[in-house]
């Protein structure tokens, strides 16, 4: 007959093993991000070097554009190696969970494949600065979102709330390149018209949303270091420059040299956020492999109190134990290991279930502190079906369906995630009345009879 003490044993250890490797599987993750930073860095300055080459017809930043390109290319080999030897050399097994990090992953590098193309049309003037920046911000985007998705996947709460933070930030620092990259196209091109004052507008607005978020879940020494960059000299330049394109009427010609200063100091701005970036990544890795490290060293304690507790009588409890202890970690009750009661006048601490207990009460505190920490992942994922929603209704782009939810947002004092959820519930009520389809166009309203 097989001893069922040492089956629960053996199960005891096997949940702290399997703790360690979903660990370790997020450890590499973060390795990962830490090298995703890096090489969406240098696209970002890529794609506003190579719009002022554009817009200046070669003449300007030609030789600066050539070094970016060799520093890009280091860049992206050093992603596609670390992606070589962490998911198609080791020996890690794949969590299903891992799925839409790995389909974010092939996005990516698929993207990259076609940059050396990219690059030669931009060699021979065969694509505006326009055209440019679309696609260098499609090749980031799906870069970003292997950040999200190694978020989404992650099991720790600390690990969790840096990544989400990391992933606001450099959220942030993308609209802050896209409004580089804008703005060296208004500026180069002599004049900024009502859209590009609006676009420029909108991606300020979209930084500053993105900050909200960053700083809800950033430390005080991320949080610090963000004060000093928007206390900086160069920031009040840049708020300068910015009032000063804000001021211009709509086509009212400008300076072309001035697109220089305006990506000096857009520049200088957006490398500071990329030294934030860097710390973040660097206690990112430092917090997982510490995760690591705790759970070997709760292993082997485990193993040494088990082992301890064959040796003499110390471990055992009484008969019902489990049965009859009203703080039983049920489903749907709660564990608490400061205290285990006495049970027949007997103490269960230092038992075998006291093990049992202490793991289980562990993993309900990750899941509450998850939880909570997650919530701005939920929102972003609403934000996405929402987008997906208006495109399909009323067949807008993907970056017009972002912006109607945005100005639908500041009309109805709301977050963009209510937004969202309205226009998603709104969707469902159409889809299910008119569930064949049909060739009509839609016009989603909230409420106020204005479309959403």
């Amino acid at each position: 007959m097989p001893n069922h003490s040492e089956d629960a044993e053996k199960f005891l250890l096997a949940a702290k093993r399997s703790e360690i490797q979903a660990l370790e599987r997020l450890a590499s993750s973060c390795e990962l991000v830490t090298t995703v930073s890096d090489l969406v860095h240098q696209l970002q300055r890529e794609r506003g070097i190579s719009n002022i080459y554009l817009v200046s017809s070669g003449h300007r930043f030609a030789a600066l554009r050539r070094e970016q390109i060799r520093e890009g290319t280091r860049s992206a080999d050093t992603f596609r190696q670390l992606l070589h030897d962490q998911y198609l050399q080791s020996d890690r097994c794949s969590s299903p969970r891992d799925m839409r990090l790995l389909n974010s992953i092939a996005y990516s590098l698929h993207g990259l494949d076609e940059l050396e193309e990219l690059r030669r049309h931009i060699d021979a003037f065969e694509v505006n600065a326009l055209g440019s920046t679309d696609a260098y911000c499609r090749l980031i985007a799906g870069l970003l979102s292997v950040v999200f998705e190694a978020a989404d996947v992650a099991d720790d709460p600390e690990v969790t709330r840096l990544l989400v933070a990391l992933f606001n930030f450099m959220q942030a620092k993308e609209f802050a390149g896209q409004e580089r990259a804008w703005g060296a196209i208004g500026f180069a091109g002599s004049r900024f018209d009502e859209k590009l004052h609006l676009r420029l507008e909108q991606l300020q607005d979209c930084q500053r949303r993105s900050l909200e978020v960053f700083l809800e879940f950033a430390g005080e020494t991320e949080e610090s270091s963000w004060q000093e960059i928007v206390d900086s000299e160069a920031s009040r330049d840049l708020n300068r420059l910015r009032r000063v394109i804000a001021g211009l009427k709509n086509g009212e010609p400008i300076s072309p040299e001035v697109s220089e200063v305006w990506y000096q100091l857009a520049t200088a701005r957006i490398d500071a956020m990329h030294g934030v970036e860097d710390a973040m990544a660097a206690r990112l890795l430092q917090v997982s492999r510490q995760r690591v490290a705790d759970a070997q060293s709760e292993l082997g304690h485990h193993r040494a109190q088990l082992q301890k507790m064959k040796s003499s009588d110390w471990g055992r409890v009484p008969a019902l134990a489990v049965l009859f202890d009203p703080e039983v970690p049920g489903l749907y009750g709660r564990a608490e290991t400061a205290a285990v009661p006495a049970l027949n006048g007997q103490n269960l601490t230092h038992s075998l279930y006291d093990l049992i207990r202490s793991q289980v009460a562990h993993i309900q505190r990750v899941n509450e502190e998850l939880e909570e920490t997650r919530r701005a992942l939920t929102e972003r994922k609403l934000i996405e079906r929402a987008k997906g929603v208006l495109m399909r209704s009323l067949r807008l782009s993907e970056d017009d369906a972002y912006r109607t939810m945005q100005q639908r947002a500041m009309e109805m004092n709301l977050r963009l995630a209510d937004v969202a959820q309205k226009i998603i519930e709104i969707g469902s009520q159409r889809s299910a009345t008119n569930p064949d389809g049909g060739s009509a166009r839609p016009r989603s309203t909230a409420g106020d009879g204005k479309p959403l």
